[in-house]
């Protein structure tokens, strides 16, 4: 496996990472002490990585030729121990994507506004950790069972759409499926335009 597809997973780990123990600081922070008591609120990988989605499926996604995407163990929390009542699922759930985005943002500034600071391997890996940010935020901002922006939709959708969401969490692997296949491929230009004006670099 060539290095820089070795650099990429190891970007992709920490990313996703950071995602989840975003959530679960948000969710302590209003009130539920789930994810710190089951020691989640660690930047530790060992404590979040899912052998399929942070190592497996990058791996083989990266051998194929593809973009490097993955995903960690949820950090669990309860809904019901939130502060802030029927809109809390929606705080945590942002809290992921969010945490992406600002780490995007940041390494973009860095190519922008301080991009004579890298060598050429430098910046490549500065871009790869925009990329591969801007790729889970704008991913996990999808709203569709189980992605964090389900969560957030239904949080603001009145009562009565509850049936909506118990059908589309009922046939979320068909909902996943859907989103890899057709609305992925509709994302893409997103994700190249918020890389681009993160970086002023293009494809």
């Amino acid at each position: 496996m060539a290095l820089d597809t070795i650099f990429q997973i190891i970007i992709l780990i920490f990313s996703v990472v950071i995602h989840e123990v975003a959530h679960g600081a948000v969710a302590n922070s209003l009130g539920d002490p789930t994810a710190r008591l089951a020691g989640r609120l660690t930047l530790n990988p060992l404590k979040h990585l899912d052998p399929i989605g942070s190592v497996l499926v990058p791996a083989a996604l990266a051998l194929a030729g593809g973009p490097v995407f993955g995903w960690a163990r949820p950090v669990p929390f309860n809904p019901y121990n939130l502060k802030t009542g029927h809109r809390g699922p929606a705080w945590v759930a942002l809290a992921g994507p969010a945490s992406n985005l600002i780490i995007a943002v940041f390494f973009g500034l860095l190519i922008r506004f301080g991009g004579t600071l890298f060598n050429q391997a430098g910046l490549q890996l500065a871009a790869a950790i925009v990329l591969i940010n801007v790729v889970l935020a704008v991913f996990n901002l999808i709203p569709v069972p189980p992605l964090d922006g389900s969560k957030i939709l239904f949080a603001f959708l009145p009562r009565k759409y509850e049936w909506l969401e118990q059908l589309l969490e009922r046939y979320q692997l068909m909902m996943i499926l859907l989103v890899i296949l057709v609305l992925w491929s509709l994302s893409t230009p997103l994700v190249f335009l918020l890389f681009y004006l993160l970086t002023g670099l293009s494809f």
